[in-house]
């Protein structure tokens, strides 16, 4: 016996204009389950402004309170919460939870194949199509010919599973040609096979081009200066305020996938909270308590353990993502890149929000790269962005990197 499919993720609109949405999540615990919600809510657009989350380890109860697009698909999202919970079944005909785990294999990955005429924006412009279609793109090559045309691929995997048929196809290359317009040449989507599909996987070095440009990817022992950054992260460890929990306390500055990005973190570490919450403050500084405990059910009291993810955790709030520009030659390239999740999972967006700061700052793009790369231990995912300099760049180079920064960290 469980609780009603209905009652697993419940969202509940504002009564007056301004107030925050309210989502409830109800349903059995799993290490990790806080990271997936808080991804899939930053996928869909929304930030959080407030978050409480209870669990006795069997159970849990999560309340985030959001605010975002007025054309969110909230029934979307609703769908989107429940698969990332435990699984349905069903019993005397009525759906209910339980807590088995049902292992799912590796998503198709399909090649996305157009060729059309340039103009400022046109990266961007598919990027939305697709993030609106629930397509996520795993690895894209852009290159621009001497003759004004665009060829680009795009490897990508769909959300719901229904590339493969006709019809999902058909309306994928229709949304596509709707927002290319006559700029289309030619457009095609096909599955590929395994040996094209491991390309898409992360490769065991990073290309030399971003090593010697010294693209700093760890926290310096003395935090730099500049915009590209949040300004005050501090973590505090506690062992005396509970018998069976450390509590961890942060306060830092606001950004997009604040909360994302301290999840992850714990969901990496195999963290289990039991008790957390965030809430936001005014001039855009958050305070988060989190009770946690480890896979074993004990606290954290080895200081080397407490040190470890304290560091990693004001690393990753600090400078989640890198911004670097770099000169190739006579050439400037806008270098992006953000850790990927053990579980395999990336940071929802960036590569839109990377295209929508270009075409907002009317700053053309020549090329792009997307791709994953292993560093020591941790895999990440790089964006490189050749900058088409024909006419000149529109802005200086650092107000580029600092308005890609700040579509980035949601300061815009």
């Amino acid at each position: 016996m469980g609780i009603l499919y209905d009652d697993v993720v419940i969202i509940s609109q504002p009564q007056k204009d301004g107030d925050p949405t309210v989502l409830t999540v109800n349903c059995p615990d799993k290490t990790g389950l806080g990271c997936d919600l808080c991804r899939i809510i930053l996928f869909f657009g929304l930030n959080i402004l407030r978050g409480d989350v209870s669990t006795d380890g069997k159970w849990c109860y999560i309340v985030f309170w959001v605010v975002g697009k007025n054309r969110t698909r909230w029934s979307l999202l609703t769908k989107r919460l429940i698969e990332a919970c435990p699984s349905c079944s069903s019993a005397s005909g009525i759906s209910y939870y339980r807590s088995e785990l049902q292992l799912s294999k590796p998503p198709d990955v399909f090649l996305l194949n157009f060729c059309c005429h340039d103009r400022k924006g046109l990266l961007h412009d598919v990027t939305e199509v697709l993030c609106e279609l629930e397509l996520t793109i795993k690895k894209v090559k852009v290159s621009t010919t001497p003759d004004g045309k665009v060829m680009d691929l795009f490897f990508i995997t769909d959300a719901r599973e229904l590339l493969h048929t006709k019809k999902r196809k058909d309306e994928t290359i229709e949304h596509l040609t709707e927002i290319l317009g006559d700029a289309i040449i030619s457009i095609d989507i096909d599955l590929v096979g395994p040996e094209i599909t491991a390309c898409t996987q992360a490769s065991p070095l990073l290309p030399t081009a971003i090593t010697e440009d010294g693209f700093d990817l760890e926290l310096p022992d003395l935090a730099r200066g500049g915009t590209l950054r949040s300004d005050y992260v501090s973590v505090m460890m506690d062992n005396t305020l509970s018998p069976a929990h450390t509590l961890v306390q942060i306060m830092c500055q606001d950004h997009k996938g604040l909360l994302y990005d301290i999840m992850r973190t714990l969901k990496d570490y195999n963290i289990q909270i039991s008790y957390g919450r965030f809430t936001t403050k005014p001039r855009g500084k958050c305070e988060i308590d989190l009770f946690i405990m480890q896979a074993d059910g004990k606290k954290i009291v080895d200081p080397n353990k407490q040190n470890s993810l304290s560091s990693r955790l004001r690393m990753e709030l600090f400078r989640p993502l890198r911004v670097a520009i770099v000169s190739r030659g006579p050439d400037t390239e806008l270098l992006v890149a953000n850790p990927v999740e053990l579980s395999g999972k990336g940071r929802p967006l960036v590569f839109h929000d990377i295209t929508l700061a270009l075409k907002m700052l009317g700053t053309c793009i020549f090329s792009a790269k997307v791709g994953r790369h292993v560093i020591g231990d941790r895999e990440w995912e790089v964006y490189r962005v050749l900058l088409d300099e024909g006419e000149g760049l529109s802005f200086p180079k650092n107000k580029i990197e600092e308005g890609v920064w700040k579509m980035l960290m949601g300061w815009e």
